[in-house]
């Protein structure tokens, strides 16, 4: 716990920082409390440094990005139009720079029973085109998401709204069941609100609430914005341009020459050399990522429970950390919730690579014949070599598997969620709900592994509806503790490793002393968050 003294000095920089006192009056308060001059001085400068400044272009260079990208909120699915979505666009929640869930669009959110959830909205919030927001266009953004035909990513995170309706400036959410969580589900990238006219969205149109407006959008090269002169929450840059630049020393270089002021995704092999640059520094955040290899169950051969437990006991998992990641990160358990999650279950035994028990069951699966496993960068850094070094490996065991170089470009709209096994990554989610809804759930569009059918993915729906209503903290721990079992044991997901979140600066950006770690670049709203020194 701080001393007086020393909670008084927080409290002052705090102010001075916020622009709520003097420069001078932050001096004379430290001098008062006993500090010397000279450090008073060095404190008053260190916190005046962190005061936010308006005006400036920011440019991200981001490893993500496709051609066959659209602006249509419902088709994201990767990192370039995670940033594009919190530029534009917002949800009724977010996830702050520390970790908690605050209102967005909405300014409150409240539930008597986890069923029936009230979101009140934010007053005076406008669209780009001036219309003011409404309940009706939460109801009509999100009813995009919802029913059988819809294709959107976000369908698994929506599936449980019974029925949405408007009570004067407050939308009202009825769910199937209780979910203790539905106000995290409602932070999605997927669910910024759009204006509607009718009960009818544009989703082409790229109008949100947003801090930027789209002033230009090329997929797979870059997006232009302009600040939002009318944004309900502070935002700093004047523009903001996001390149897409998969190629990491690309993205690199673009850095070091200050060409962007930002990059995600460094490799891990260069992190140390590219801190050592005098222009740069490296923000490193540990949180949900994880790398995988989906295998999709409707497919052969991964149909075939031995044939994927042999795949599972072939993967080096502590030499890909060691050489993938270079120790920024952790092995991971074939399942995707993780240390930074609340029911994390450690009870699981960790996986480890077995050459003798994975031939047992490659022998015990009748498969023969190359296995193929398709890959590029744009999956992650490194993914390439992360499937050389699988196929090492399951050679041991006496498995045979053929790496495929994949373009860069496309990756996520032919190669992931299409091949029977790929690389991926998944940012994932705060919560084990959200994770299981955007990736694992039958309804969900994004269920890469396609693991619906099995006795024990129909088990896994159950659990998971199960949990969703449950309020017990306990008996919740119990029931994702068997989700996740259920994944590890009979699931076609490999996951080997999760890495931490490494970005690079300029030295001319400055950002809060929280920074998010549910998504790269501070949440993927380092374009409101941040601003130049």
């Amino acid at each position: 716990m701080l001393s007086r003294k020393d909670a008084f000095i927080a409290s002052r920089k705090h102010q001075l920082t916020n622009q709520e006192i003097s420069r001078r009056s932050f001096i004379q308060s430290m001098v008062a409390a006993g500090v010397l001059v000279p450090t008073a001085i060095g404190m008053a400068d260190q916190a005046m440094a962190a005061t936010p400044k308006s005006g400036g272009k920011f440019i991200m260079g981001m490893a993500h990005g496709s051609t066959t990208d659209t602006i249509n909120p419902l088709t994201y699915e990767n990192g370039f139009s995670l940033v594009m979505a919190y530029l534009w666009g917002n949800s009724l929640t977010e996830v702050a720079p520390n970790g908690e869930l605050v209102g967005d669009l909405a300014e409150s959110f409240e539930s008597d029973d986890a069923k029936t959830w009230r979101f009140k909205l934010r007053q005076g919030v406008e669209f780009h085109n001036g219309k003011t927001l409404t309940p009706e266009d939460v109801i009509a953004t999100i009813n995009l998401h919802r029913g059988e035909e819809s294709t959107s990513a976000a369908k698994g995170v929506v599936a449980p709204i019974q029925d949405m309706a408007a009570d004067g400036d407050t939308v009202v959410f009825t769910l199937e069941t209780p979910n203790a969580d539905f106000p995290y589900l409602m932070s999605d990238y997927h669910l910024v609100i759009m204006p509607s006219v009718d009960g009818t969205v544009d989703t082409l149109a790229g109008i949100g609430t947003g801090g930027f407006k789209v002033d230009n959008y090329e997929p797979g090269v870059r997006l232009s914005t302009s600040r939002n002169a009318n944004y309900h929450k502070p935002a700093y840059f004047d523009e903001v341009e996001v390149l897409s630049l998969i190629d990491p020393t690309a993205r690199q270089n673009a850095l070091l020459s200050g060409d962007v002021h930002a990059i995600d995704r460094i490799d891990p092999k260069t992190v140390n050399l590219l801190g050592r640059a005098p222009n740069v520094n490296i923000l490193e955040k540990t949180g949900t990522l994880h790398y995988t290899f989906p295998m999709r169950v409707d497919a052969a051969p991964f149909d075939n429970y031995d044939l994927r437990m042999a795949l599972k006991l072939s993967i080096p998992r502590q030499e890909l950390v060691d050489k993938i990641l270079l120790g920024h990160g952790a092995i991971g358990n074939d399942h995707p919730i993780s240390t930074a999650n609340p029911y994390h279950a450690a009870d699981i035994p960790q996986r480890e690579f077995d050459a003798d028990l994975a031939r047992h069951h490659y022998e015990k699966s009748g498969h023969s014949g190359p296995i193929q496993l398709s890959a590029s960068d744009a999956a992650f850094a490194g993914a390439v070599d992360a499937a050389q070094l699988i196929a090492a490996s399951a050679a041991e065991a006496g498995i045979e598997i053929e790496v495929v170089r994949e373009p860069s470009d496309g990756y996520w709209s032919n190669v992931w969620n299409k091949k029977p096994w790929c690389a991926c990554y998944w940012g994932g989610r705060p919560t084990e709900d959200w994770m299981f809804a955007s990736a694992y759930v039958a309804e969900t569009e994004w269920n890469d592994t396609a693991w619906r059918t099995t006795e024990s993915a129909l088990r896994f729906n159950e659990v998971v509806a199960e949990a969703r209503a449950e309020l017990d903290p306990a008996k919740r721990r119990t029931q994702y503790a068997e989700a996740q079992t259920l994944i590890h044991d009979d699931g076609g997901a490999i996951v080997p490793m999760f890495a931490n979140y490494i970005m690079g600066l300029s030295n001319e950006v400055a950002h809060g002393d929280d920074v998010a770690a549910n998504w790269t670049m501070d949440g993927s709203k380092a374009g409101e968050r941040w601003w130049f020194a």
